[in-house]
């Protein structure tokens, strides 16, 4: 089981949606509360996001049984709409998010520093979980 160790994780998919709904549904909290959890016994029922250079963001998510809950939060570093966010988390890792719109689909690639608490490969598969939710719910919306 490899830890963090100042490791770097990337995620992707392809929205069939153009690049200006993709940004809306990502960075806008009436849309984040709909997709941002990694399966369907979490969720997060609240989301805070002041998305400009040196704005904070903050989703709470929170399994549905009550049993456990965190604040994923951090400060933007760069936002550039419809293409690139990147923001460091409350415990000083990186992320970056880039936007690649072509007609009617978007890329997102998400990369960020893995923690040093769980393996590797179990925070690739939840940041590609949550990824995939958010694939389901803008191709759906």
């Amino acid at each position: 089981m490899e830890l963090g160790k100042n490791e770097t994780i990337t995620v992707e998919t392809t929205v069939q949606k153009p690049v200006e709904n993709v940004w809306e549904y990502w960075t806008n909290p009436k849309h984040i509360t709909q997709w941002s959890n990694a399966s369907d016994d979490w969720h997060a029922p609240k989301a805070e996001n002041d998305l400009r250079v040196g704005g904070s963001f903050l989703t709470r998510m929170e399994a549905k049984d009550g049993s456990f809950g965190f604040d994923f939060a951090g400060v933007y570093d760069e936002v550039r709409q419809n293409e690139l966010i990147s923001y460091t988390l409350g415990d000083g890792r990186k992320v970056e998010i880039t936007f690649a719109g072509q007609e009617n689909s978007t890329m997102v690639v998400e990369t960020f520093q893995a923690e040093n608490t769980n393996s590797i490969e179990m925070q690739k598969a939840g940041w590609q979980a949550i990824l995939d939710n958010f694939k389901k719910y803008s191709e759906t919306t």
